[in-house]
């Protein structure tokens, strides 16, 4: 059976009902604040990757691969909320995605089509010269 995958826009109203119920939306936000929180995200990701604690690269890879844990829809939530935190929690590849929760949800609680503008967004870059003109 082929799971179907979600939208960006699917992502963007998971994420955002997620941290209402999570209480992080109890009080009227600040969109400073969440954007330097999708900024601290990276910052952890590049500790990360300082650190070489990476998932892809890393001897976990198979551990993850024979504990099942990449098959997320259907392996038991105990052993899954027991093994996330020892082999994937706080790799680079687990930064990069609070970073994309942290933009879903605040996409989301603003009523962005975040997927519209994401592929937009990419047809303009098509068109645009190499570099964008920029030095790097």
């Amino acid at each position: 059976m082929i799971k179907e995958q979600k939208t960006v826009t699917q992502l963007c109203n998971e994420a955002y009902q997620t941290a209402k119920e999570k209480g992080f939306h109890d009080k009227q936000f600040n969109t400073g604040e969440k954007l330097m929180l999708i900024v601290s995200e990276l910052g952890e990701a590049l500790e990360a990757d300082r650190k070489n604690k990476n998932v892809i690269d890393s001897s976990e890879f198979h551990r993850i691969e024979t504990l099942g844990l990449r098959n997320i829809d259907t392996h038991p939530d105990d052993s899954f909320n027991r093994e996330f935190p020892k082999h994937i929690k706080d790799t680079f590849e687990d930064e990069l995605a609070d970073a994309c929760i942290r933009i879903f949800d605040l996409a989301g609680s603003l009523g962005i089509d975040l997927d519209w503008h994401i592929q937009a967004k990419m047809k303009y870059n098509k068109s645009r010269e190499k570099l964008h003109g920029k030095s790097y």
